[in-house]
């Protein structure tokens, strides 16, 4: 016998039912990580890390949203995303992966896919310094151990950096 809800309870909502009810708020700022598929460690390859490098500096991926700080992990992708109106999270990401994946060599593809499936998000709450986020975020490779000092680790940028310092 199929178990039953108590009279005037709805039976709770999936987890994919959450994801996709999940509103994006244009305005706000988002820290967001994309793992690749099986965690595979892609950008170790130099090549690979330069391709999706170079789709930070256009602007036609983002349209209306602003990125404040990304690094490039050999894993995954961090970046600090300020939300448009013309897209929901989930598209911008969805644009960034398809965008990203065409981008680097097919052979470190699987089956077509450079990215993991989905991916996490945290909004920043109001009145967090967007600057001390953004510090946090990129130094993520001093705190892996991949190096010894930020500027040694080529695959990050933030807003506040002047084009002649990176």
């Amino acid at each position: 016998m199929p178990a039953t809800l108590p009279a005037g309870k709805p039976p709770p909502p999936s987890l994919r039912a959450q994801r996709l009810a999940k509103r994006s708020i244009p305005g706000q700022t988002y820290v967001l990580t994309l793992p690749t598929l099986y965690r595979r460690p892609v950008f170790r390859d130099d090549e690979a890390a330069r391709a999706v490098c170079r789709i930070h500096t256009a602007h036609w991926p983002w349209r209306d949203s602003s990125v404040s700080a990304w690094v490039l992990m050999p894993d995954h992708w961090h970046g600090l995303v300020t939300l448009g109106e013309r897209d929901t999270l989930s598209t911008l990401v969805g644009r960034f992966k398809a965008i990203t994946s065409r981008a680097v060599d097919d052979r470190h593809l699987v089956n077509g896919w450079l990215w993991g499936r989905g991916f996490s998000d945290r909004l920043l709450p109001a009145g967090e310094d967007l600057l001390q986020a953004a510090r946090y975020l990129v130094a993520n490779p001093l705190r892996a151990g991949l190096v010894g000092r930020l500027g040694d680790y080529p695959y990050w940028n933030a807003a506040w950096l002047e084009p002649a310092e990176h």
